[in-house]
């Protein structure tokens, strides 16, 4: 630009008859023309620009509406938890003429006393049975006619939620008042050899639900409400200027709203508002931000406005196609970076030529894929390490019944004089919790994982009184081969329990280790009682866990699950059973030794 004035200012004559050059008209008019022009697409950019904010406003809200939804939504399930472990674990097993259920209510109310303020049980009287900490209900309260009592034993397969609230039912030593949200839910109580209807009450620290969604943030001057599902406020950054009368909140509209983002006009300003429920309590979550706060000047916006204005000028004063070309040609390329990594490539070599803009967000483009590569990474790697946890956690059960059984056997024998029989046994079960436990390793020879069903077979054939004989068979090729732990003792556990247990003659259960060319294969086969081809589906179903109730606790689900995880999706259980004839299930891996890694394929 500089030099084009220069230009011009030696064409032009000097003084006051100076003419105005071609060179300065022309400047002069694709200057205003340029200017007009840049005018229009500005407003047109502001309008676009405006819109998309918008929409990306709202998008940012519903997210964050949903991440805060989950964490309310799984405070809300704890307490929802408590009040099933009180219900189902305390107060329906309990015989209240013959026993307290005190101590109990106290241990669970001690475990989670930063968010619950009281527990309590009361009879459909209204009489208090048990309260912790609280002591007695307040003189001269009649909760019977109160509405969450009411409303409690009318529906009594529900859980009821009332909005926050003072304390006011207990008596406390506390001189202050504490803000609580009341859960109640219609028990059975049990009183000798009858039962009546009692309530469960438990008040929720507010200030416990009111963590959750402090500090939340929403660009410049939006917040984060909740109420309930008839409109009552349970949450609002500014309550106490609400309660005051200092301000208000449109609250009728939002117990009207369904999920979603809606535009609303109050107290004569335009606004967004996003809206999610919370699960089972009907509350609703709301996000609010007035348009006059949504950020227009960041910087993203500021530097993409000055980058096409500028290239928009360039084409305009110099309309060279070659400039032109120097503007698109790298665009292009980047361009086709970007497809290749929205394709899902994301090693793909990011363009970085052209202007510095350009070169600039190649190499912002290039550092994100990288980013967004090691992030993706990050999630697989602690997908499968949690995974892997999960399934180290099943391998190490062992139920405490197989255990006590045992020993039973063994004081019978010894009882019994049978020493040389006892001493097999306690052998056995030593073996048994040997290899069970490995020093913690996942991954054990064959030899050993036979060696492991051996000593469970021997122990189970004692137990059982010789119902079943058993024959363990194995190629030399593959005793040094490596297979992971606990695999054949759920599936054998299975064909006991549920093969052998009802049978009326001899069973069999054989197990047989070979190799099949790159593949290690078990069979575990027995002449049992067998199966429909209907409970053969549901044992390997994601959806029906099936398990061993008295054994391992790892059930021939989480065996195939396991070997899938170590192994790959080619590997894993194969069965086949038919009702009265028996079941065969066959187990394939890949013919490992401890040298080998243990790849998936």
């Amino acid at each position: 630009m500089l030099q084009e004035r220069s230009a011009m200012g030696q064409d032009m004559p000097t003084g006051f008859g100076r003419k105005t050059s071609i060179r300065y008209t022309i400047f002069m008019y694709f200057t205003i023309s340029a200017l007009a022009v840049i005018l229009l697409i500005g407003v047109t950019l502001y309008a676009q620009m405006s819109q998309q904010l918008k929409v990306a406003v709202r998008e940012e809200n519903q997210a964050v509406l949903s991440q805060i939804n989950r964490s309310v939504d799984a405070y809300l399930r704890t307490i929802m938890k408590l009040s099933d472990s009180l219900y189902y674990g305390v107060i329906k097993n309990a015989d209240l003429d013959e026993e307290s259920v005190s101590s109990q209510i106290t241990l669970l109310y001690d475990n989670n006393k930063d968010s619950i303020a009281n527990i309590a049980l009361l009879s459909k009287e209204g009489e208090l049975i048990e309260a912790v900490p609280a002591a007695r209900l307040k003189t001269g309260l009649d909760v019977t006619k109160e509405q969450w009592f009411y409303n409690t034993l009318e529906r009594t397969d529900n859980l009821h939620f009332t909005t926050p609230h003072v304390q006011y039912i207990f008596d406390n030593n506390e001189n202050q008042y504490r803000w609580v949200i009341t859960l109640t839910r219609a028990v059975e109580i049990t009183h000798g050899t009858s039962t009546e209807q009692g309530i469960l009450l438990i008040d929720i620290r507010y200030s416990s639900l009111q963590q959750i969604l402090d500090n939340i943030a929403l660009g410049n001057q939006g917040y984060l409400y909740m109420v309930s599902g008839s409109g009552e406020l349970i949450y609002h950054p500014k309550m106490q200027m609400i309660e005051t009368g200092q301000m208000s909140e449109n609250t009728a509209m939002a117990a009207k709203y369904r999920d979603g983002s809606f535009r609303e006009r109050y107290e004569g300003e335009w606004r967004e508002v996003s809206v999610k429920s919370v699960g089972y309590t009907g509350w609703k979550l709301l996000s609010v931000t007035p348009e006059k706060g949504l950020p227009l000047s960041n910087l993203k916006m500021q530097l993409f406005a000055v980058f096409v204005v500028a290239a928009f000028l360039l084409v305009l004063v110099l309309t060279n196609t070659f400039i032109s070309s120097r503007i698109t040609t790298p665009i292009q390329e980047l361009e086709k970076s970007v497809n290749a990594i929205e394709a899902g490539d994301l090693d793909t070599e990011v363009y970085m030529g052209g202007s510095y803009e350009i070169r600039h967000l190649g190499r912002s483009i290039g550092d994100m894929a990288k980013r967004i590569k090691a992030l993706m990474e990050d999630i697989v790697a602690e997908h499968e390490s949690k995974r892997k946890s999960e399934f180290d956690t099943l391998q190490s059960q062992i139920n405490p019944h197989f255990l006590y059984n045992t020993l039973d056997i063994i004081v019978w024998m010894i009882e019994n004089e049978q020493k040389q029989d006892a001493v097999k046994v306690v052998t056995a079960l030593a073996r048994f919790f040997r290899i069970s436990l490995s020093k913690g390793k996942s991954i054990i020879t064959v030899k050993d994982e036979l060696e492991h069903v051996r000593n469970y077979l021997m122990i189970q054939q004692t137990r059982f009184k010789n119902k079943f004989v058993y024959k363990i068979e194995a190629d030399e090729s593959v005793i040094n081969l490596v297979c992971l732990k606990l695999m054949l003792q759920p599936l054998v556990e299975n064909a006991i329990y549920h093969g052998m247990e009802f049978m009326d003659g001899d069973g069999e259960i054989c197990v047989a280790a070979y190799r099949d060319g790159e593949k290690l294969c078990f069979r575990i086969s027995d002449n049992g009682l067998g199966m429909t081809a209907e409970q053969v589906g549901n044992l390997l179903d994601e959806k029906n866990h099936v398990s061993s109730r008295r054994g391992s606790g790892i059930g021939v689900k989480n065996v195939n699950e396991r070997i899938r995880l170590y192994f790959g999706e080619k590997y894993g259980l194969t069965i086949w059973s038919e009702p009265d004839e028996g079941t065969v299930i066959h187990i394939y891996l890949p013919a490992q030794t401890h040298g080998e890694p243990a790849q998936k394929e």
